[in-house]
């Protein structure tokens, strides 16, 4: 009796594991997220950190590996900075790391620009020898940057997932030639002169916080 037992025993077994996979959720392929961020900057004051909001999209491979962009608009204005007006984002890249049932930790390496609607002025004079009659011609500098950090997700149900994201937004900054007013005190004339900006690379902190979901 115990014998014929075995066989069925072993059956209810190969059944229970099969029911316990179809059961478990497979990973959503896609996500999109709203985000909100804060990102450091240059300011002539010290570092000033802008609050931005914008949006994320992520394919995942598998477990472990994921392809992703993102793209953030910063709203307020600096009259104060290295680089002035608004700045925007934009990254793509691809995270790594590990998955657990509901949270996961990973890494990131996001390569993108950071553009500044104000990045430089270049002044302009209309009469050599009228000294307060001049304009200014202000341009928008865009810049590379690189986005690398960590990212810890947790899942509240199988469809959203939040994240958080702390890293270090690396911004190299090209040397640029940009026009200034030079004024002679002896006749009042005014002149323009050329001043190089050497180039330079920034680190600054960046926090995103967000809410997706997977489909």
């Amino acid at each position: 009796m115990k014998t014929r037992l075995i066989p069925v025993a072993i059956v209810c077994l190969l059944l229970a594991q099969s029911s316990a996979r179809s059961q478990s959720t497979p990973l959503p392929r896609f996500e999109a997220a709203a985000e909100f961020t804060t990102l450091g900057r240059d300011a002539f004051a010290g570092v000033r950190t802008e609050p931005g909001v914008g949006g994320r999209f992520t394919v995942n491979m598998n477990e472990v590996f994921a392809f992703e962009t993102a793209a953030y608009i910063f709203p307020r204005k600096c009259f104060d900075c290295v680089e002035n007006g608004r700045m925007t984002q934009a990254v793509a890249g691809v995270k790594i790391g590990k998955r657990f049932e509901h949270w996961g930790v990973f890494g990131k390496a996001r390569p993108g620009v950071v553009s500044y609607s104000v990045g430089t002025s270049d002044f302009t004079i209309s009469n050599p020898f009228l000294p307060f009659v001049f304009g200014v011609e202000r341009r928008r500098v865009t810049s590379f940057a690189t986005d690398v950090g960590g990212v810890v997700e947790f899942y509240p149900s199988p469809r959203i997932v939040t994240r958080f994201d702390m890293g270090d937004t690396i911004i190299y900054h090209r040397r640029r030639t940009q026009e200034v007013i030079v004024f002679n005190p002896v006749n009042g004339s005014a002149s323009l002169f050329p001043f190089t900006r050497p180039a330079r690379t920034d680190h600054q902190f960046q926090f995103v916080a967000s809410v997706g979901f997977r489909f």
